[in-house]
């Protein structure tokens, strides 16, 4: 891992930029435990309604959409125009996903001067196997190291899921990075089928989130990347030469950007 230059995610970028929205986070410490209450007291995930009394009928095109969090924020005040340390019903909460979440994490701890990143990779917790997700990674200056954050994990999601470790501080053998997991996959010492989104897995989708996370790294919190539904089964497989690059950036996945194309983009 890494330990120097990490003042290079301290700086907004234009996805976590609050914008006008700057001064109703300024009021909040840069404590994670507050900040994960009041993130989830805004944000509800497109994949749990049911478990907070709502229809699946509040889903809309832009459900699972990621959007900045000035844009996000304008949102959330819309549905309740008070201040945020003050939690909404989930009918009144904004509509999201995991990486919604994770963004709204970083863009409030980068306001606080915290060094905030997010992580696309694949969580143990909430089925069997590894499921795609994303958390926020801070960077903790008293003991010079990263540590994961789980600010989606609210009370009914961790009595549901029966998780016992504190969401502020994420055991790294609960939630896998996307270069770690391809590395362990191509060693043998983990087994791609058990990687993945749903009924997607295997190596091809290890790799999409192998790449989608080298891009969050170098600050783009979205990329072509996430259009993997729209490609075609003869285009879901990783060759040779494919592979022998993917190792490589999984090495080193900090390194300045590498643009990859997905191949069914035009």
């Amino acid at each position: 891992m890494v330990t120097s230059g990490v003042d290079r995610w301290t700086d907004h970028t234009p996805m976590s930029d609050p914008g006008s929205h700057t001064p109703a986070l300024a009021g909040f410490p840069a404590n994670i435990d507050v900040l994960h209450q009041v993130i989830q007291g805004v944000l509800v995930h497109s994949d749990w309604l049911a478990e907070y009394g709502l229809d699946e009928k509040l889903l809309h095109a832009g459900s699972r959409q990621t959007l900045p969090v000035a844009r996000r924020l304008t949102d959330i005040f819309e549905r309740d125009a008070r201040h945020l340390h003050i939690p909404r019903s989930p009918d009144r909460r904004a509509i999201g996903t995991c990486r919604d979440f994770a963004l709204l994490l970083c863009a409030m701890l980068r306001g606080k001067g915290v060094s905030a990143r997010m992580r696309c990779g694949f969580a143990s917790y909430f089925r069997e196997g590894w499921e795609d997700h994303w958390v926020c990674e801070y960077w903790d200056k008293s003991a010079r190291a990263w540590r994961l954050s789980d600010p989606q994990l609210d009370p009914i999601q961790r009595e549901k899921c029966r998780i016992e470790f504190d969401p502020t501080d994420v055991p790294r053998q609960s939630f896998v990075t996307a270069d770690k997991a391809w590395l362990d996959c191509r060693a043998g010492r983990s087994n791609p089928s058990r990687f993945g989104h749903g009924q997607t897995t295997g190596l091809w989708f290890l790799k999409v989130n192998l790449i989608r996370d080298h891009y969050v790294i170098n600050n783009q919190e979205t990329s072509p990347w996430d259009t993997w539904r729209a490609a075609p089964s003869s285009m879901r497989a990783v060759g040779d030469h494919d592979a022998a690059m993917l190792d490589a950036l999984a090495a080193m996945p900090e390194r300045p950007l590498v643009e990859i194309k997905p191949d069914w983009v035009a």
